[in-house]
Parts: structure tokens; sequence; C-alpha cells
């Protein structure tokens, strides 16, 4: 299969990587997305490098990359929206106004241009909010099959019909989307070997962290950081930490913002680390932080969930907490009993990387591509 992955980076990550490397902006178009995609931010090229192993042509697109859209447009004498090229990359670190910016019409009209010359079997989304549905009808005579994939909450109707299929690692959401006429199943994310060989050799020097937003999406979970950064020796990285009252108890604690492998090394270098999920995950466990902390190597604190034990044995390979006080008493407990919290993170590593790498996620992944396009050629 010919395979286009579009994904979108964070603005913030993406005008925070532009500024510490000024020269990389002039560079060609393949070297900035190499580049990208070194810095294992999100599933960089998790899914494209193990899908090539596997023979099939699949080719990353970081659509809302300013320097790199603007590289490829001036290597293809594309036509692009001066307006959309010339924004400063500072404006967009602004949270809603750089997701807004992100999809202003220049870099919309490059990335379907990009699609239209690649013509691929399957159009792979990581963010449904990028292609509006008339540009989805758009790309249609040019791909055989438009897939999406979204573990965060759903955008209008309107831009989920436009799709063959879409992958989703909450296990309710297939069912919803079924229910509005958007075909669905469940699919999950997981960890990339290669991540640790990118990392190398880390000191464990945090006892305890948190790495991860704090955002209105995770609303929820405030009042208990906040307890446990009044409880317990947890450190934070990560971001959000600007929108916090400059009372709370999680700012003093707060190492800023950390993305991809800096991200990535701060999991490592945790003893014990806390996951928690967004609103939206309801009682499932999904997200990407279960695999990526267990896959360095730390003993992962994990809200409870319905279906954890299908991914985790709870108690011997991940921990879970069900309020914020057992979640303080946990921490606490593992950070005075270190034997015990290295035999369990050693167990939770052993099973991701048996069990929950992006190479047997490709390998789930191929069969149902190839059975909907299958569907397609009928």
């Amino acid at each position: 299969m010919r395979i286009a992955l579009l994904d979108t980076y964070y603005p913030r990550f993406l005008a925070a990587h532009y500024a510490e490397h000024p020269h990389l902006a002039s560079e060609t178009y393949r070297n900035q997305r190499q580049n990208l995609l070194d810095q294992a931010f999100g599933t960089s090229d998790f899914y494209s490098r193990h899908l090539q192993a596997m023979g099939h042509d699949a080719q990353d697109l970081i659509v809302n990359c300013v320097p790199l859209q603007k590289a490829l447009a001036h290597e293809h004498n594309a036509s692009y929206s001066a307006l959309a090229m010339k924004l400063p990359q500072r404006l967009l670190r602004l949270p809603v106004l750089g997701r807004w910016l992100s999809m202003l019409p220049g870099l919309v009209a490059i990335a379907v241009e990009q699609i239209k010359a690649t013509r691929p079997d399957v159009l792979y989304c990581q963010d449904l909010w990028f292609l509006s549905p008339q540009k989805l009808a758009e790309l249609r005579p040019f791909v055989k099959l438009i897939v999406g994939q979204i573990a965060s909450p759903l955008p209008p109707d309107g831009y989920l019909t436009g799709y063959d299929l879409i992958m989703t690692s909450f296990p309710h959401f297939a069912p919803r989307l079924q229910a509005i006429g958007v075909v669905s199943e469940y699919f999950r994310v997981g960890f990339d070997t290669r991540v640790l060989e990118l990392i190398g050799s880390v000191e464990k020097d945090i006892n305890a962290s948190f790495v991860g937003g704090i955002s209105r999406h995770h609303g929820k979970a405030l009042p208990m950081l906040e307890y446990l950064a009044g409880t317990t020796p947890i450190e934070f990285f990560g971001y959000g930490v600007k929108s916090l009252r400059q009372s709370s108890p999680i700012v003093a604690r707060h190492h800023g913002e950390v993305w991809g492998l800096d991200m990535y090394r701060a999991l490592a270098r945790s003893r014990v680390t806390l996951n928690r999920h967004i609103n939206v995950a309801e009682n499932n466990a999904n997200n990407m932080r279960l695999y990526e902390a267990t896959g360095v190597g730390a003993l992962l604190i994990t809200d409870r969930k319905d279906n954890l034990g299908e991914l985790f044995e709870i108690g011997k390979e991940v921990v879970a907490y069900s309020s914020p006080e057992e979640a303080a008493e946990l921490i606490r407990y593992y950070i005075a009993h270190p034997v015990e919290a290295r035999a369990i993170a050693r167990a939770g590593q052993a099973r991701t990387l048996r069990e929950h790498t992006y190479q047997r996620r490709m390998e789930e992944l191929v069969p149902v591509l190839e059975r909907y396009l299958a569907k397609r050629g009928k």
C-alpha cells in the first residue's frame, strides 16, 4: 500500500524547536522533516518506519509546520498564502490562536496539493480538525481510502462523516461513531523501541513525577495534582503552568515544558510517575502515557479504569489509584520501597516491549486497512 500519514504537531513545540535551531528553517524539506521526526514528538515516524519495514510506501506529512511546508511549496513551485507563511512563530505558541493559525488556508492548500501529488491508497489523518469536510471531498478522487484516528474530544459530525473509517483508542468512541453512521474500529496506541536508542542511558534522579499538560480538558485532575503537590515530593513537567494561579503548589515544583525526547527523558529519570486521563476518556484507559512511561522503565501509577487490566496486570506491572488520597499513599509507599518499585517497573516495561510496541500495532493495523481497501475496490 501507499500510505500518507497526515499529522499536526503542537504549535508550541514547533515554535520552541525552530527558535532553538534558527538555521533549520533554511534547510530543505527533507532535512527539516527528518530533524522533526528525530525529536520523537507524538507518534513521530513510529507508524511509517514499521510500515516501510513491512514493505509499504508510507510517508509522514507534518502539515501545520510553517517553515517545513514553505520549503515544500518552494521546492515544487506551489502557490501558497503569503499570510500563512509570514506568520511569526511566536504567535503559534498561543494555545488557542496557534491551533487556528495552523489551519489557515495556505497551509491547508499546500497539504491538499501534497496529497493529490502523492495519490495514496490510504490517507491516514491523525488530526481530524485539519481537513474540512469540503477538503476531504476534494481529495476523494485522489485517495482510495480516507482514514482518521482520534483519542481526543470529537469534532462536529460534519468533520467525521467524510472518513471511510475512524480508528480510536477509546473503546467507547467506536459505538458512538457507528451510531452516527461513521465506520469505526478500536485501535490502541503504543510505544516505539527506537526511543530507548535515542535517549540512551538515563540516571533515575527524580523520585516521583507528573509529566503532562494542564488544560481545560484536564480540569477535573487539577485539584488532585495540587493535593499531590502538597502531600508528596512529586515534580511536574509539561505545559499549562502559566494558566495556574501563582499560589498553586504546583508552580514551585514545575520544571517547564518538555517535548519529544525531553519528555521521554523526564519519564526515564523518574522512579515513579503519575498518569491521569483526560475527561473525555471517561472510564477507559487508553492514553500514550501508559506505554511511554512503562516503555522507558518508570513505575506507572495510573488512574484505575475498567479496561486497565486488559492492558497491564495491576499491582504487578502497573499500580492503580481511585482517589487523590490513594495516589498520594502509593507515591509515598513506592518511594520508600524502591526494590518493589523497580520490580513492578521492570515487569511493566517487559509487558510493553512484548505487547505494546508500534511494530505490533502496525502488524494489527495493516490487515484492517487492507480489508477496507478491498471493500472500497468492489
